[in-house]
Formats: C-alpha cells, sequence, structure tokens
C-alpha cells in the first residue's frame, strides 16, 4: 500500500471516527450541555459573525506585504475575529476540573479556545514563587525573529537560542526597557485593542527586529504555600494530569509540557506559531501574572481545512516534504511558522480568538490550532492533559504520526488498553462526577478499544501466521522499526538477526526476515483477555 492509499485510507478513518462517535455519543454531548446550560455556566450568548468580508488582498500571501502609511486601515479584519466563550465556574463546579471541562466541552469545543475565569485567586505571586520558593530559578530563552516569512527555500522563520541563562527579575528588566506596556497614552486608546494591531502591524513590516521568549521553561510558578488556595486546589497545574478522570495518570513517567506543567516567561510581541498540541491533546494555559495575551484559535473540526489553506497560501511547494495537508502539518509540527488570521478568514476557516489576562485559565481543545502573542512582560503555565473522551482524537494522531513516521510522545495504545482494561474493575472507577459525562467517556473508550483490537485481529487474520509466540517478552511498549507506531499489543521480530520490531500493518512478508530466517509474531500474555473485553464491550454497545 503506498502513500496516497494510507492517506486515504487514513481520511477515511477520520471520517468514519466522528460519523461513529457523533451519532453515539451526540445524544449525551446534547444531554450534557442542557444540564450545563441550566447551571449558568457559560456567561456569554454567542453571535455567530461572518469572518469573511474583511480579508483583504493585502493577505492574497502570507503577509510578506507590508503595510501601507495608513497604518491599521488594512487590519480591519481583526475585529471581525468573533471572541471565544468565557465561562464562570461556581466554586462548587471548580471543585472537579476535569469533569467540568467535560461539561463545558460539547460547546466550547466548536470554537477550538476558550477561557475560565476561575471563582478563587492565587494569593502568592508568581514572582514570589519564582524567586524564593524556587531557589536558583533561571532559564534561557528562544529569539524570535520579528517578521513573516516568505516560506521558501530562501526565507524560512526558525527560532534560536542565545545561550544567555536569566533570572526572573533580569528577564523583566530586559523585557521592559526593551519594549513599554502600550507606546500612547491608554487615555486615548483601548489598549488590548491597539496592540493586537500594532503586533501584526509590525510583524507584517519587521525585518531586522527580534524578541525573546521563555519557552518550555521546566517549573511551576503555583505556590506551595497551603493558605494559597489556587495553589492547593486541583487547578494547581502539577496535579491535573494526576486526577482520577486523567488518561495521562497511566503513562507512568514525568514527561515535561505533557504530564507536568512548564513555565512561559514573555516580552512584548513574543508569540507562539500557529500548531497544534502533541498527539492532539487538550492544554490548558494559566496567566499568572504581567501583561495580557492575545490567543487565536481554529476548531479541531476544521484543522484538516486550516492545513489545506497553510498548503496552498503560505508554504511554498519546494519546502514541503510531503504533500496535501500532511507536508503543511510536519512544518507546522516545528511551531515557527506565523501568519496573518485573515489568511484564514478570506477561505472561510473558522477563527475566534481570546485576551487573557492574570488569574485567568485558556483551555484548547483536541486537534485545535492555535497562536497568539504576549502584550508585555508576563508570566504563564501550560500544560497537557486527556479525558477518556479524546481516545478517537488520539487514534487520529496515532495513525499520523505513524503515516509520517513521526516519534510518538505518549503510547495511545498502551493508555487505551490499561483504561479499558480498568472499565472492567468496578472499584477502579471514579464515579463521583457528572454520571453523563461518565457515560461519554465510557463510550468513547469502548469503541476506540473495540476498533483497536479488530484491526489487530485483521491484522493477525491476514498475515495467516503460523508462528504466533504468548510470551512474557511482549510485555511493555516497542516501537516499529518502519513507521514507529507504538507496538503494545503485538509486534513481529526475526528469531536470528534480532532487527528491530515490526508492528502488523505493513504489506510486507512479515514471517519472513530480508536475512533469510524466520520472524516470530509477539503477542501480549494477556491478548485473549483484551478479546474477551471488547466482545463485552461490543455486546454492551451495540455494533461498535
Amino acid at each position: 500500500m503506498d502513500q496516497t492509499e494510507d492517506r486515504r485510507s487514513l481520511r477515511g478513518v477520520e471520517r468514519a471516527i466522528f460519523v461513529a462517535i457523533g451519532s453515539s455519543l451526540g445524544g449525551f454531548y446534547r444531554k450534557t450541555l442542557e444540564v450545563q446550560k441550566g447551571r449558568g455556566t457559560n456567561s456569554t450568548n454567542m453571535e455567530k459573525q461572518s469572518q469573511v468580508k474583511a480579508a483583504k488582498a493585502f493577505t492574497s500571501r502570507a503577509a510578506n506585504v507590508a503595510i501601507d502609511e495608513s497604518h491599521f486601515a488594512e487590519l480591519e479584519w481583526i475585529d471581525d475575529i468573533s471572541k471565544c466563550p468565557v465561562y464562570r465556574p461556581s466554586k462548587i463546579e471548580f471543585g472537579d476540573p476535569l469533569t467540568y471541562l467535560q461539561n463545558i466541552a460539547p460547546e466550547a469545543s466548536k470554537y477550538g479556545i476558550c477561557k475560565i475565569i476561575p471563582p478563587i485567586d492565587a494569593s502568592v505571586p508568581a514572582s514570589v514563587v519564582l524567586m524564593r520558593e524556587l531557589r536558583n530559578f533561571k532559564f534561557e530563552t528562544v529569539v524570535q525573529p520579528f517578521r513573516l516569512a516568505k516560506w521558501d527555500v530562501n526565507d524560512k522563520i526558525s527560532f534560536y537560542r542565545r545561550g544567555r541563562q536569566y533570572t526572573y527579575r533580569e528577564f523583566e528588566k530586559m523585557a521592559n526597557k526593551e519594549y513599554s506596556a502600550c507606546q500612547v497614552s491608554c487615555s486615548s486608546c483601548d489598549c488590548p485593542a491597539y496592540m493586537e494591531k500594532e503586533f501584526w502591524h509590525r510583524l507584517a513590516r519587521g525585518k531586522k527586529e527580534t524578541v525573546e521568549y521563555g519557552v518550555n521553561v521546566d517549573g511551576s510558578a503555583f505556590s506551595s504555600d497551603p493558605r494559597d488556595q489556587l495553589g492547593k486546589s486541583k487547578w494547581n497545574l502539577k496535579n491535573l494530569s494526576r486526577l482520577r478522570k486523567s488518561v495521562l495518570r497511566l503513562v507512568g513517567r514525568v514527561i515535561p509540557g505533557i504530564t507536568d506543567p512548564m513555565l512561559y516567561i514573555g516580552m512584548q510581541f513574543g508569540m507562539f506559531a500557529w500548531h497544534v498540541e502533541d498527539h492532539y491533546l487538550y492544554s490548558i494555559n494559566y496567566h499568572h501574572s504581567g501583561a495580557p495575551k492575545t490567543w487565536y484559535g481554529v476548531p479541531g473540526q476544521a484543522a484538516l481545512q486550516f492545513e489545506r489553506v497553510v498548503h496552498d497560501h503560505v508554504y511554498s511547494r519546494d519546502i514541503l516534504s510531503s504533500n496535501g495537508e500532511d507536508g503543511a502539518f510536519e512544518l507546522l509540527s516545528v511551531k515557527t511558522t506565523m501568519f496573518l488570521p485573515s489568511i484564514l478568514l478570506q477561505h472561510n476557516v473558522p477563527v475566534y480568538k481570546a485576551m487573557q489576562v492574570p488569574g485567568e485559565f485558556v483551555i484548547t481543545f483536541p486537534r485545535a490550532y492555535h497562536a497568539g502573542f504576549s502584550h508585555g512582560f508576563n508570566c504563564g503555565e501550560a500544560v497537557n492533559f486527556a479525558t477518556a473522551d479524546w481516545f478517537p482524537m488520539g487514534e487520529l494522531a496515532s495513525q499520523r504520526y505513524a503515516l509520517l513516521k513521526k516519534t510518538p510522545i505518549i503510547s495511545y495504545e498502551e493508555l487505551l488498553c490499561n483504561e479499558a482494561m480498568l472499565l472492567l474493575m468496578p472499584s477502579k472507577q471514579d464515579n463521583s462526577g457528572d454520571p453523563s459525562t461518565d457515560v461519554v467517556s465510557q463510550r468513547a473508550v469502548k469503541i476506540s478499544f473495540v476498533r483497536l483490537i479488530r484491526q489487530h485481529k485483521q491484522a493477525l487474520h491476514r498475515i495467516k501466521a503460523s508462528s504466533h509466540a504468548s510470551t512474557p517478552h511482549a510485555q511493555g511498549t516497542l516501537l516499529c522499526g518502519l513507521c514507529k507506531r507504538d507496538c503494545y499489543l503485538a509486534y513481529n521480530m526475526c528469531n536470528f538477526c534480532n532487527s528491530g520490531p515490526l508492528c502488523l500493518f505493513h504489506e510486507i512478508d512479515l514471517l519472513h526476515c530480508s536475512c533469510g530466517h524466520e520472524s516470530t509474531i509477539f503477542l501480549r500474555p494477556d491478548i485473549s483477555v483484551m478479546e474477551d473485553a471488547a466482545k463485552k464491550f461490543e455486546q454492551e454497545e451495540g455494533k461498535c
């Protein structure tokens, strides 16, 4: 099967997953949303605005055209980007973050991002935590060229590290010296709106200017002081991945940024370029202190449309390693691509925005592309998370990673199998949350697990292997030597040359190694238990 057929197959799987999950879970999502709205947790009454009319000729290319002297006249499209939903949970709702996030997800995910204003505040400032609680805290920044690229072989953007280590106070002084918080009197402008237009105006005209940004900095600015209400809550990002409803509690190791939070210490116009989270995970970002951030988000259901527009209107063909959306996805994964949202508006890709100030959370939903920038010196903190409803998206990410030979950071197969096995153990389940969200989560796990077991059984049947071995050596996760797919349930390996393991999803003779000797298909010793579990889930939920 060539890569074109692989891509068609993957797109077919995507459609099947969305149809299956949508039809199976849609009723529960609607019920959840009705319950949520009854509680009054959504603070906004969103009105759909047209997002196309102000995308002008200025954005016909990735904006390697300078803005003329009219300054902001050609940035009218900024005012046509609708705001994302804002939620204000009660103290009771705030007590269970993952249940609350599952409750708002059916509505909020339609916007790609949302903002949450908590009912409690942090009492210990981030500066105190980073200068007193974390002794000898220092960090390195990346240097970002403050301009737009043509994105061809002669003009691409890359960020680089200068090698200097800053203390928190040193970086603050540098950032405030380089840029004032606002360059006009606040009495004569709406600062956030002005700064947003100023960012895009200067980025489009930029040539040699640079900014610095402390990205992916190990540590947390949540206080360990027991008197700090937010720090001791479950919304402390150091605790989120370990909550009982968190899928990532099963990872079993520390992965900075995914299981444990990282800090983002910015200056004016420091940016986070367009990207989607690893494995299409959720992310949560808390703004500890300083100037606001502006965020832009694209709903997950528009991700392929987003990638097509980037492929066709941002990148030149000569820098793409693959055709179509996958080529754009690979370059976007480098996280250095910044372009005007008006390009998306011009091509009918939905875009929403948020302005985040200290004390607020921003959530990005699975497969939602997002980007943004800082209005001045600030400190934020972020981590990924996943509840069980993420598994269908996790499957899409896993298959795409294999298609592109991209090394996974977490093992989708292992997480799914472990979560599914826990459904057979009622004592291990957390039934403390909203029953409707629990049903949605369990159905997502069951449907994804049944599909995984079915795929492996079909692969084994196709191979018609006469040499199956159930062995303790098949425990754990290995990576396929060809596509880097995570192999948890089964893999193939040569008995003689000990060449790297292979997954079961390649159109090659897996029973005979290239060295001329026979290979063996290794299966997990508990594979029969998992197959029985899949049958049980299929009977409970109907044909998945």
